[in-house]
């Protein structure tokens, strides 16, 4: 039976994978639509997912330094280097990852000044599922500028085996 931790380190396979497909579809956005201010709100939903993921690493205390939230005019050029040292980072916490970490509590405390407390578990599972929301809101963007929105749901990375023929 795969463990938990190792299903963790597996759906971060996923993300990168979904990282990449996401870079790629911001390049497909048409040169002349980049100066769109839906192109540059796609942008930084991207980088807006970097930071997220690096905010946690920082509280992790595997960041240096606490990042913007919401970072304003990101670049797309900038991007690229950004989710790689990131995705760095990340399979190398996620690499020692074991149930006692899983069940390790973090206290933190959020922009909004309240302290909060949480387990590893739930606080993998939520990086997990806010990449998956931002990422659709992405290609939904990308789509409406004339790019390539590509289906980054999980089933499809998992490229599961068809079992029979379709149906006539």
């Amino acid at each position: 039976m795969t463990s938990l931790a190792d299903r963790f380190r597996r759906w971060y396979e996923y993300e990168r994978d979904c990282n990449a497909k996401s870079l790629e579809m911001l390049a497909s956005v048409p040169v002349e639509r980049r100066g769109a201010p839906e192109f540059q709100k796609a942008v930084d939903k991207m980088a807006h997912l970097v930071s997220a993921r690096r905010r946690w690493l920082h509280r992790l205390g595997r960041w240096p330094e606490t990042p913007p939230l919401f970072p304003p005019g990101t670049a797309l050029a900038d991007l690229t280097a950004q989710v790689a040292d990131t995705e760095a980072e990340w399979v190398a916490y996620l690499s020692r990852l074991d149930e006692g970490e899983l069940a390790r509590e973090l206290e933190w405390e959020a922009a909004d000044g309240h302290r909060y407390r949480w387990d590893i578990e739930g606080i993998l599972t939520q990086t997990f599922g806010h990449a998956w929301y931002h990422r659709g809101q992405i290609a939904h963007l990308v789509a409406a500028l004339g790019g390539t929105a590509v289906d980054t749901d999980y089933i499809l990375w998992c490229k599961l085996p068809q079992l029979d023929a379709p149906a006539p």
